[in-house]
């Protein structure tokens, strides 16, 4: 069962200084690309004595299809230098909405679409970028009922 907790809510973020790996991923992909990226960042991190400020999170570049332009990583301390396919990024600052999707990754389009309607609602317009904010650690928690995942969308 998918069950999105709050309502989609207006929010204003805060910007964060990231360590990430961005790719373009084929859709099928992406749970590989997430276990790669993840492990890539925290080793570069722990290697420079940097730390995660935060959850995993992921952020798209413009609308998936087939494939997606990814940035999967960490919010970091400030001190961590780019390594090798671990690059510095950032979360911009910028209005946007955001909710809280409980259930399995498949749907969260669900969560996406109420966003959406949200913002159309007010009259607002979507921003090409978005992220998802990890909340829960699948290999601890191996229910997907369970999951809770953070979605993110700035507006235009």
């Amino acid at each position: 069962m998918t069950v999105i907790e709050p309502e989609p809510r207006r929010i204003h973020t805060s910007w964060q200084t990231t360590a990430v790996v961005r790719e373009r991923v084929p859709m099928a992909g992406l749970t590989a690309f997430f276990g790669r990226a993840l492990g890539a960042v925290v080793a570069a991190a722990q290697a420079q004595h940097a730390s995660p400020t935060g959850p995993p999170f992921a952020m798209y570049h413009g609308m998936p299809t087939d494939t997606v332009d990814v940035e999967a990583g960490f919010p970091i301390t400030p001190n961590f230098a780019a390594s090798g396919d671990v690059v510095n990024g950032t979360l911009p600052e910028a209005d946007a909405f955001e909710a809280t999707h409980k259930g399995p990754y498949d749907t969260l389009d669900r969560t996406y679409t109420l966003i959406l309607e949200r913002m159309s609602a007010e009259g607002l317009t979507p921003s090409d970028t978005m992220w998802e904010w990890y909340l829960s650690d699948p290999e601890k928690q191996p229910d997907p009922a369970t999951w809770q995942t953070r979605v993110v969308w700035p507006v235009a």
